[in-house]
């Protein structure tokens, strides 16, 4: 049964910047990604030395690229995702505004404040994560889409691995689990919406082969490894647990290939982010066996694999819920996506073949091509997430 929606205002103005979830939190999605990197950046390069909450640097880098940019993303495209679910509109407004406030309050706090202030910015960010579940998880409930649960509740989840910031004996326990989380629910839209966007976007007939079984391993892999991570880090158990995931969903990518993907975009972004996130797991497993670096492995998860698959996801949304046409982005979104593409490379690869004289300038080189990206990003889709639809809707 249809639910009604009664709650939806029908004047709509020049500026829509709050009318739904996807336009603030993409754009200061967007912001932080190229203002947290730039203070990384300088205290990396620079030796700028700012508080950041009591955190070290690379804790706090860690934190906000986490817990700052991509929850920002996760909030935006779920409480956009939802009403589309549920034909019932989520927070806008004064609550949606509630929310971006709560989110930039914690990253000013996070940057600025001191070690005293830890706990305060820890709990403010706890509270916009439990504020998105809760702006997400009522309208599911009213629609009675218990099939959405494994969704909505990853902000419910998240909310517990914020507190294990301040909580476990030490904050890496808590980003950790952020990131994993974060991954497990990009490996769940990424089976709902890759395989779509495939199909639909590439100019040839494509048929893409889903099994079930194979969807019940890539979880199930992925969570094993994910538990291992936690108990017996850089081991050989949890390597070859890493393997096993990584097998999965390296078939999982197989089966969605097609050639017509690297004449699109906005559908090439996403397969090569998640073959980014499927090589980070490869080279997290040999992180044991080889004694590579595993901070590769955990940049090729996150610079490549996290990065490229959110930032398509902003832009190819951003069109869409903006009245304009996917199948016509504007060209530089190709460009905004080699820059990121590139920047992988950089960080994740050219590290195993060049001399480790070179590392901190790899370093250095991916910082300066993450900020172009994401900035880019902005020049192209701020005046489209702060402007009403073309089509004159509202949303």
């Amino acid at each position: 049964m249809a639910v009604l929606n009664i709650d939806r205002p029908e004047k709509v103005g020049r500026f829509a910047l709050l009318y739904l979830g996807f336009r603030p939190f993409f754009l200061g999605a967007g912001l932080w990604a190229v203002i947290s990197v730039l203070l990384w950046l300088g205290i990396y390069t620079l030796g700028w030395r700012l508080p950041l909450a009591g955190l070290s640097p690379t804790l706090w880098h860690a934190h906000e690229m986490v817990f700052g940019y991509a929850v920002a993303v996760i909030a935006g495209f779920l409480l956009t995702s939802v009403k589309n679910w549920t034909n019932q509109q989520t927070w806008n407004g004064a609550r949606l505004a509630a929310l971006v406030v709560l989110w930039a309050a914690a990253r000013v706090l996070f940057a600025l404040g001191g070690a005293d202030m830890l706990t305060t910015a820890t709990l403010i960010n706890a509270l916009f994560l439990l504020g998105v579940f809760v702006a997400i998880g009522l309208p599911v409930a009213r629609a009675r889409q218990w099939n959405q649960l494994p969704v909505i509740i990853i902000p419910a989840l998240l909310f517990i691995a914020q507190l294990l910031v301040i909580l476990a004996p030490a904050p890496r326990t808590g980003i950790y689990a952020g990131l994993f989380l974060v991954v497990l629910l990009i490996f769940i839209m990424g089976r709902r919406v890759i395989p779509f966007f495939i199909e639909r976007g590439v100019d040839e007939e494509a048929s893409i082969g889903n099994p079930p079984a194979l969807d019940i391993a890539c979880i199930a892999t992925y969570l094993v490894y994910a538990v291992a991570e936690f108990t017996a880090p850089v081991s050989p158990w949890t390597a070859l647990f890493a393997w096993f995931a990584a097998m999965a969903h390296g078939v999982r990518l197989y089966l969605w290939y097609t050639p017509g993907v690297w004449h699109k975009p906005l559908v090439w972004v996403l397969w090569l982010g998640y073959a980014f996130l499927v090589l980070g797991l490869v080279m997290r497993a040999m992180a044991a066996f080889w004694f590579t670096n595993p901070f590769l492995g955990l940049h090729a998860l996150t610079y490549g694999g996290i990065g490229l698959i959110t930032l398509g996801m902003m832009a190819r949304v951003s069109l869409g819920h903006t009245g304009r046409n996917v199948s016509e982005p504007p060209k530089a979104v190709g460009w905004m996506f080699a820059l990121l593409g590139v920047g992988t490379v950089v960080r994740v690869l050219l590290p195993l073949v060049l001399p480790a004289s070179y590392y901190g300038s790899l370093i250095v080189a991916s910082q300066l091509l993450w900020i172009a990206a994401f900035g880019l990003f902005v020049a192209i889709y701020g005046p489209m997430l702060v402007l009403r639809r073309v089509d004159g809707r509202y949303g």
